[in-house]
């Protein structure tokens, strides 16, 4: 098939991306996280053989049950369909097409997310029980495009979508599944778990809305997957979600030794409304259990580039934001792994805590968390009497290897780094602006600075880092420690511009001479790339 218009220009700015990346490692001591081997291409032209038209009141199992390789099936735009429905397992390669039956100019433009105002234009595909939506095992090449999936009014679901579930082989995973510029929400009352079940192969979520995911005492997300090996694509969404948004692993796979691996997770906006939050004067009135925007339990080979993560508070946990916390869940599955993890590009706000990365499972045997990046990011919020948590920008624990941590900028309420447990071996620390505060980098029993480092952190590079507040005695040489915020020289701090001005001390002055902390200029461009169009990177407002 030939690659579309969209297609081409999203592999061109992936291609850049990568590049890019590439030479950054290139620069970076110690052992660094290989990107994505596979990454899936959501542009194609599908060419259609025909056309199968679902009116309302019609039998859309009966027209999927029916369908053929190429075939379109039309549902009529604003009608609703009663399910559950199961996408069976066709004997042939060739896309079938779910779509809404209005015309091509009522839907965004290829590569330009939706948004819920366009439900009217949306059937409906809902259910009473069970899921939306299951996938046979092997079913593969299924598109969704402009279709709502909900639960029945009233109703909360565990899945609105399930793809796969204990297979025990991988060709019996469903495979080739593409969501684009879907509405998928749980019940505004009553909420439903979860929207997909990504346990599967070669499955992208694109240009789509998930919200509404919630549920008291138990997990919910907008996206999971555990038991499928990937690739996935997750691009330019809006996930909301109570629990953990997006999460990987969680629960042990049926197949041994999987891995979901590949993963491109680009220009997502990550969200938890307000209205969640008990202190908050718009709240709804339900304590809905809140974790964190993005876990990885079970992962390898991840690129989470050029998304907005916000609004995430202590509550069934401490507040951090982004976990890379490597889990065996069940005690069965002692291959799960966090590894080649690159975090770039991102904007990280109004949250309780930054990091929270775990070098081992500390309840069942697991392999090591290891080469994860993090740079270039913008932190702002983190912690403080709003966004409840420890404020900590990185909880470090049980010796994790190959962490850098460079040209980030965070406003942090916290310390910087708080470690335990075993130590960490070969770890980066440079290029970055901080927030000293009381503790800076610190560890159990062992106070602040080259003491902690000494422990935790043996044979670390710490170098050319602001530190503001901190105190030169207590660090490694080559570090700075202006008194204030205001001595570092933003541009304009209070328009949230954290790009260095002329007059910083901090100009050109990291160790690869650039500017200390975040590239505002890559930071945006990243932000702003293909179909990124809800959010600006810096200071909007708190809401949906």
């Amino acid at each position: 098939m030939r690659p579309s218009r969209a297609g081409v220009l999203a592999a061109k700015l992936l291609s850049v991306a990568l590049v890019g990346l590439a030479a950054a490692q290139a620069a970076t001591p110690g052992r660094q996280p290989e990107p994505p081997r596979v990454l899936i291409d959501t542009g194609v032209a599908f060419a259609a053989a025909r056309t199968v038209a679902v009116r309302a009141g019609g039998d859309l199992q009966a027209a999927l049950d029916r369908a053929q390789p190429g075939d379109v099936i039309a549902l009529e735009e604003g009608a609703t369909f009663v399910g559950p429905f199961t996408l069976p397992r066709t004997q042939a390669d060739g896309w079938i097409t779910i779509r809404t039956s209005a015309a091509d100019d009522r839907l965004p433009a290829p590569g330009v997310r939706v948004e819920p105002a366009y439900a009217r234009v949306m059937p409906k595909l809902e259910a009473a029980r069970g899921s939306v939506i299951v996938a046979a095992p092997g079913a593969h090449h299924y598109r969704f495009v402009g279709v709502e999936i909900r639960p029945r009014p009233g109703v909360a679901l565990v899945n609105l979508v399930q793809l796969g579930g204990n297979e025990p082989a991988v060709d019996l995973l469903p495979s080739h599944v593409i969501f684009d510029r879907c509405y998928l929400h749980g019940d505004p009352a009553r909420g439903t778990r979860r929207g997909i079940a990504l346990n599967s192969r070669y499955t992208a979520v694109v240009n789509s809305h998930l919200s509404d995911f919630k549920e008291v005492g138990v997990d919910s997300q907008a996206l999971a997957a555990w038991g499928g090996p990937g690739p996935f694509k997750i691009v330019n969404n809006y996930l909301e979600a109570a629990g953990e948004n997006v999460l990987f692993g969680g629960a042990d796979p049926a197949i041994t030794n999987l891995v979901p691996s590949d993963i491109e997770f680009r220009h997502n906006h990550v969200s938890k409304p307000v209205a969640w939050k008990a202190d908050d004067p718009g709240f709804q009135g339900v304590a809905w259990t809140i974790k964190n925007l993005f876990e990885l339990k079970n992962a390898r080979r991840v690129l989470v580039d050029g998304n907005v993560f916000e609004q995430n508070w202590a509550h069934a946990q401490r507040g951090f934001a982004i976990l890379f916390t490597v889990r065996n869940d069940g005690g069965r599955a002692p291959w799960s792994v966090v590894e080649d993890v690159t975090f770039t590009n991102n904007v990280v706000r109004r949250v309780g805590g930054g990091f929270n990365i775990l070098g081992r499972d500390n309840n069942y045997p697991s392999a090591p968390t290891g080469r994860i990046r993090i740079a270039n990011n913008l932190f702002e919020e983190v912690g403080g009497p709003r966004w409840p948590g420890t404020g900590t920008l990185a909880q470090m624990i049980e010796g994790a290897a190959d962490v850098t941590i460079e040209h980030n900028t965070a406003l942090q309420a916290g310390p910087i780094i708080v470690a335990e447990g075993a130590p960490h071996r070969d770890f980066t620390f440079r290029d970055n602006i901080v927030m000293h505060n009381a503790a800076g980098i610190a560890g159990t029993g062992t106070g602040v600075g080259k003491g902690a480092l000494a422990t935790f952190f043996p044979g670390a590079l710490v170098r050319r880092n602001v530190m503001v507040g901190g105190w030169a005695n207590a660090y490694p040489p080559d570090n700075f420690f202006p008194a204030e915020v205001n001595d570092i020289g933003f541009t304009d701090r209070a328009e949230g511009r954290y790009g260095l001005a002329a007059r910083s001390p901090y100009r050109r002055a990291a160790t690869d001479g650039r500017d200390i902390g975040v590239d505002v200029d890559a930071l945006t461009a990243a932000l702003e790339g293909l179909g990124h169009r809800t959010l600006h990177a810096f200071g909007a407002e708190p809401g949906r």
